[in-house]
């Protein structure tokens, strides 16, 4: 457990939920009130087009951080756990919560829990999960805790916030055509987009496995993962305008 300086407005309690692909959905919930891992569960149904909510990822998969106020001392101090499978995952979750080199401890499991051939039985019903589709996004909930039941399935269609785009650009080996479309490309994310971004260069001759998964049939091809839905730019990424527009977004200058 560690203490901090922390204001008393920066009270939280911080739950993630990760996938065994490694994608990430995260809560910062101020009230600590809230059942939220039926909310991330649900909401990864949502953006991964899941047959239902996959509670089995809760608890083996998941994270909780929480900043409280010791009424002794009146300081702010952080408790910070993990379950095994993520605590690999130290670093994002510091970044993503602000806790800075914060250490977190392992989360203590039952016998039987989170094993990991009982998990693995899951993966042909919700093969989403196991690929990387380099998510970070964080849930914005209005409604705090849940009522009932009824209450819980409206959680689909509440609005999610995403920390950034997430963009796959692949290539055919590396040229000085590769790099050109690379230079311009950042620019014009720099330049136009009002969020931030994550672009991945992959190569499809040493990683073939990710083109077929993300359909890619020709080079070069920009694939937009996030947000949904999914649009794809085969061959000409000279034009600013038609990227912008495949990704949603106006030219700022």
């Amino acid at each position: 457990m560690n203490q901090g300086k922390l204001s008393h407005n920066q009270l939280f309690k911080g739950i993630a939920l990760f996938t065994p692909g490694g994608d990430l959905i995260y809560t910062i919930d101020p009230s600590k009130q809230g059942r939220w891992h039926l909310h991330l569960c649900a909401a990864l149904q949502e953006i991964l087009d899941l047959v239902e909510p996959p509670h089995f990822l809760v608890p083996c998969y998941t994270a909780t951080v929480d900043h409280w106020l010791d009424p002794r001392t009146q300081q702010v101090r952080t408790f910070a756990e993990a379950y095994p499978a993520v605590l690999k995952h130290q670093a994002v979750l510091n970044a993503i919560f602000g806790t800075g080199d914060l250490v977190w401890q392992a989360a203590p499991w039952p016998d039987g829990l989170c094993d990991r051939m009982v998990l693995s039985t899951y993966r042909a019903s919700f093969p989403q999960l196991w690929e990387d589709h380099d998510l970070i996004v964080q849930l914005d909930i209005a409604e705090p805790t849940f009522q009932s039941e009824r209450v819980a399935k409206k959680v689909q269609n509440l609005p999610l916030k995403t920390q950034a785009y997430v963009l796959r650009l692949f290539v055919a080996g590396h040229s000085a055509t590769t790099e050109k479309i690379l230079h311009n490309l950042h620019e014009l994310l720099e330049r136009s987009l009002a969020q931030p971004y994550t672009l991945k260069v992959v190569d499809v001759l040493t990683n073939p496995e990710q083109a077929e998964i993300d359909q890619v049939t020709a080079t070069p091809t920009l694939v937009k993962v996030w947000p949904h839905p999914i649009r794809r730019l085969v061959g000409d990424l000279d034009r600013g305008d038609k990227i912008l527009q495949m990704l949603g977004a106006q030219d700022k200058t």
